[in-house]
């Protein structure tokens, strides 16, 4: 083995380090495993008088020295090797443990933040039904009164207000969080939780023909209740 490699390998604290300090072995032995072929062929020549025998063997010798050698020194670094690649994996995984918790802390504090804006979002709602249930009844008033103009249309109020403009959706977002992001659009969209009638422009379904008239007796009531409007509509 070299003296730089000796010192590299000495110098080696990563397990990409070692695989270095490995790689540059490995050549060293492929080249003396070359030279040992063209050593044994020398030998054999000596062995039928060409060349000095003693001396052929001697460099054959040194030669399986030097690939023993560095076989064991390579063995001996990829053990190495491995024990530091686990005690890196182990410390990665740690590292990984730390960022986690601190990514759990700040989901905790993402919930807290859902909590406060769902409880706004339930007091909007409450103070907007009251709102809506007042101008209803004054909207009774106007057309009692005669005064049809001074009604406030609730629907385009409501779908006015909530006109603006919508954040994107992830590209990957959990069936949880899609199922709540319908829910929340659903209070914004037309035809949704707070607008139950059907979306603007929707087609509407016409029925051919005349229903047959129904009589009832005098004084007597429907057994059906009357449809309740939607919310916000009532007045």
């Amino acid at each position: 083995m070299t003296s730089p490699h000796a010192e590299q390998l000495g110098r080696a604290r990563t397990a990409a380090e070692f695989a270095a300090v490995i790689a540059l072995l490995d050549t060293d032995l492929n080249d003396a495993r070359r030279r040992r072929a063209d050593l044994a062929q020398a030998e054999d020549r000596a062995v039928f008088g060409d060349g000095d025998l003693a001396a052929a063997r001697a460099a054959l010798d040194d030669c399986n020295a030097a690939i023993a050698l560095l076989e064991k020194t390579i063995d001996a670094a990829g053990k190495r090797r491995a024990e530091v690649a686990q005690s890196e994996a182990r410390a990665d995984i740690a590292a990984l443990g730390d960022a986690i918790k601190a990514r759990a802390a700040l989901l905790g504090e993402r919930w807290r933040c859902v909590h406060r804006l769902v409880e706004e979002l339930r007091q909007q709602l409450f103070e907007a039904d009251a709102l809506a249930r007042a101008i209803a009844t004054a909207n009774g008033l106007f057309d009692a009164a005669g005064v049809a103009d001074l009604k406030v249309n609730l629907t385009t109020t409501r779908r006015t207000a909530m006109a603006g403009p919508r954040a994107a959706v992830p590209a990957r977002l959990g069936r949880p969080a899609l199922q709540a992001d319908r829910l929340l659009l659903s209070f914004l969209s037309p035809g949704g939780a707070l607008d139950p009638r059907p979306a603007l422009g929707a087609p509407v379904k016409r029925v051919e023909g005349k229903s047959p008239e129904v009589r009832r007796p005098e004084g007597a009531k429907s057994k059906f209740l009357p449809a309740t409007k939607p919310f916000g509509e009532r007045g």
